[in-house]
């Protein structure tokens, strides 16, 4: 049985913190300390944890912010490495007789947050080491928030750090939008403050930088599309395979709604020239299922036509009303007057963040944004 996502951060994670922090600082109250942060920990979800161990760090670690940050640094373990894909090493086992790193770091970063407003070059330089050993994404946020052009500055110096995880964090803690992160408003409005950020790190040697990038110029996108179809047409220019790559993947949203510019920046704006036919496996199906798709295609063109082909699932929602969501399918060359099938499985099952309710689904073909062929099915109770 798989452990659940939130034993993370568990008992052990809390005395080896006690354990790493007391040998640095023998004046810690490790048992304060320690029951602090232990209690109750089984019956509280992830981020309770994390916030309970930043609440026992408050109640134990020195008044002084400085010096707190002095014992935080002192109590690490070497940074992590990245791996061949970027990733990095040792983040699920990171608790060893060398300091800390991994998941305890949310709770360092978010005692830094809390108690280090006062000394922003102080915290930062804390929240420098702290996202090294794990990430300090969700930490930086507040001083962006409260402190922009301070912190901002210290961003543009750091997108030059030898350190990829600190050029990383340089885009992902300024992601507007982030997932489970503080929405950093004024740059939901107004993105412009981090595009020379971005524009500096859309090349970076480390995959683990770039896809950062990517993932926030998607949160842009979401407010203000048309930015971003023009980044990707002013960027493709002279753009390597990696750059490329990084482009697509930041308009990959914006891809699949059918924004009719971005379609035009990566050469999909016209729509099939041809003719298009969806059919399904059923016309009913329960939930649990799949239903089938079947795609032909047929050209009626004299040159070769790039596609991207999708589908837009209308769910049924709990008073009657749908809505659609758009699922990836296929991308392919079309030759001149020639034909293809394609085939593909949906699954009907329940996900988290989607409940499935009986009535009448459509299903929408769309090539290249655009619309070409609908088919329906009655999910079933």
């Amino acid at each position: 049985m798989t452990e659940p996502f939130k034993n993370l951060i568990n008992a052990h994670t809390v005395h080896h913190a006690g354990l790493h922090l007391h040998r640095v600082w023998p004046a810690l109250d490790r048992q304060r300390f320690e029951q602090h942060a232990a209690q109750g920990l089984d019956a509280l979800e992830f981020k309770a944890r994390a916030m309970q161990l930043a609440d026992a760090l408050q109640a134990t670690l020195p008044a002084d912010f400085a010096q707190a940050a002095d014992v935080i640094e002192a109590s690490l373990a070497d940074p992590l490495g990245l791996d061949a894909a970027g990733e990095p090493v040792g983040l699920s086992a990171a608790q060893s007789q060398a300091g800390l790193s991994g998941w305890v770091v949310w709770s360092l970063g978010e005692y830094v947050a809390r108690q280090g407003m006062a000394d922003v070059p102080r915290a930062l330089a804390c929240l420098h080491a702290l996202t090294q050993r794990f990430s300090a994404e969700f930490a930086i946020r507040p001083f962006i928030q409260q402190h922009p052009d301070l912190t901002l500055a210290v961003l543009k110096r750091w997108v030059h750090d030898p350190s990829a995880h600190v050029r990383r964090l340089v885009s992902e803690g300024s992601r507007p939008r982030l997932p489970w992160g503080l929405r950093l408003h004024a740059l939901v409005a107004n993105p412009a403050p981090t595009l020379p950020l971005l524009r500096a790190l859309q090349d970076d040697p480390s995959a683990y930088v770039r896809r950062s990038v990517a993932n926030h110029l998607n949160d842009i996108a979401k407010d203000h599309p048309d930015l971003v179809a023009q980044w990707v047409r002013e960027h493709q220019q002279a753009a390597n395979t990696q750059r490329t790559a990084l482009l697509r993947h930041a308009s990959r949203s914006l891809i699949k709604q059918g924004h009719a510019p971005t379609l035009q920046a990566w050469g999909l704006g016209l729509g099939l020239q041809g003719e298009a036919t969806l059919s399904l496996s059923t016309d009913h199906a329960s939930v649990g299922e799949d239903v089938g798709l079947h795609v032909t295609l047929r050209s009626t063109a004299p040159q070769p036509q790039p596609l991207v082909v999708d589908y837009a699932v209308h769910h049924v929602r709990a008073n009657g009303s749908t809505s659609a969501k758009v699922f990836k399918g296929w991308k392919l060359m079309l030759e001149p007057h020639a034909g293809r099938t394609l085939d593909k499985r949906h699954s009907l099952r329940p996900v988290t963040t989607r409940q499935l309710y009986p009535g009448l689904h459509q299903i929408d073909l769309r090539i290249n944004g655009q619309t070409c062929a609908s088919a329906r099915f009655e999910l079933l109770a």
